[in-house]
C-alpha cells in the first residue's frame, strides 16, 4: 500500500468513473487501474465494484474511504511541514506558467518582485496547466499561473486574475493583414490552426466558441500542440489562428496580430488566467509575490 494508490482510490471513489479520475490525477486510465488493482491485492479485498457501465464502492471500500481520506490529509500536513522547513532555509522561488503568461505576465511581475527581493532566485517552468498543477501538488512548484481547470483539486488555492485578449495571427502579406480590426465573420472560410483540446481546452474552445456565438462554423485546417508552433505555422502560411494577445511576444517574423472586433463583449472572457498554490501552505516569498500581484493587477491586466 502506498500514498499514490490511496489517492487513486479516493479519486475513483469520488468520481465513480475511471476516465474522470484519471484526468483529475493527470494519468492514463490504464495506470490508474493498475494502482487500484495493486491496492486491492494489498488489502486482500475488492474496494470497487466495476461493470461495463459503472463503478461503485464495495461495502469494504465505503467503510475504508473516510479513514483513507484522513490518512491522506495527515500525509499532506506532514509533507507541507517538511517543505516549509526546507523553504525557510532557501532563497529560491519556483514558479510555473503557461506559455502566454510566461511571455507576458511573468516578466513584468518578476521585475516588480525583484525591486523588493533582488537576492531571491526565481526558477521558472513553462508548461501546460495539466502538467503544472501536478507539480504544484507534489511540491515541485510554489506558485503557478494557469487556466482554471474544470475540476480543481481541493488542495489547491486559486486566485482568478483576469482574461487575456484574443487576437488573430495571420501572415503579414495575407489579404486581411492591412485591417485594423477583424470580426469572426471575416474569418469564415479561412483555414484555421487550433490547439488540441485534450491539452489546451481553453485555447481550443476560444476559436470554437467565438464561431459558435457568431452562428458560424470554423474551417479547421491544422491542429498543433504548442502556441509557439501555431504561430510558426501561421508564418509558414498554413493558416490563421485566434490566439491570446501575449502570443505576439513570441517574436516570429512574417506574422501580424490583429485585434478582434470588440462588438462581441463576451470575447475577452474566454481566456481566464489564475494564480494557484497549495492551500494552507506557508511560504513568505510566495506570499510576497502574490501581494505584489494583487497590488499591481490592474497594470498587468491592461497589457493582457
Amino acid at each position: 500500500m502506498d500514498l499514490t494508490q490511496l489517492r487513486c482510490f479516493v479519486a475513483v471513489a469520488e468520481e465513480l468513473h475511471f476516465g474522470r479520475a484519471a484526468r483529475r490525477l493527470d494519468m492514463l486510465p490504464s495506470a490508474l487501474g493498475r494502482h487500484i488493482r495493486r491496492l486491492e491485492d494489498s488489502a486482500g479485498m475488492p474496494l470497487l465494484l466495476r461493470t461495463t457501465r459503472n463503478v461503485t464502492l464495495s461495502q469494504d471500500g465505503a467503510a475504508l474511504l473516510d479513514d483513507v481520506r484522513a490518512l491522506l490529509a495527515q500525509a499532506d500536513v506532514l509533507d507541507r511541514q517538511f517543505r516549509d522547513r526546507g523553504r525557510r532555509r532557501s532563497r529560491i522561488l519556483r514558479v510555473g506558467a503557461i506559455d502566454t503568461a510566461a511571455a507576458g505576465l511573468v516578466p513584468d511581475l518578476l521585475h516588480d518582485f525583484r525591486e523588493q527581493r533582488a537576492s531571491v532566485t526565481v526558477q521558472l517552468v513553462e508548461d501546460k496547466t495539466v502538467r503544472l498543477l501536478p507539480r504544484l501538488l507534489s511540491g515541485r512548484l510554489d506558485l503557478a499561473f494557469v487556466r482554471p481547470p474544470e475540476n480543481l483539486d481541493k488542495r489547491i488555492e486559486l486566485l482568478e486574475l483576469f482574461h487575456e485578449t484574443p487576437v488573430v495571427a495571420l501572415p503579414s502579406r495575407h489579404g486581411l493583414a492591412k485591417r485594423r480590426h477583424l470580426t469572426v465573420a471575416a474569418l469564415l472560410g479561412q483555414p484555421l490552426i487550433v490547439p488540441d483540446r485534450g491539452s489546451r481546452p481553453h485555447s481550443h474552445d476560444l476559436t470554437m466558441k467565438l464561431f459558435e456565438r457568431a452562428g458560424l462554423k470554423p474551417t479547421i485546417a491544422q491542429v498543433a500542440e504548442e502556441k509557439q508552433t501555431i504561430v510558426n505555422l501561421v508564418a509558414a502560411k498554413l493558416g490563421l489562428a485566434i490566439v491570446p494577445r501575449w502570443a505576439s511576444r513570441f517574436a516570429v517574423s512574417g506574422v501580424r496580430f490583429i485585434p478582434l472586433s470588440q462588438k462581441d463583449t463576451t470575447a475577452p472572457k474566454l481566456l481566464p488566467l489564475a494564480a494557484a498554490w497549495l492551500r494552507g501552505s506557508r511560504d513568505p516569498l510566495r506570499d510576497e509575490m502574490i501581494t505584489i500581484l494583487r497590488l499591481r493587477l490592474s497594470k498587468y491586466a491592461a497589457k493582457a
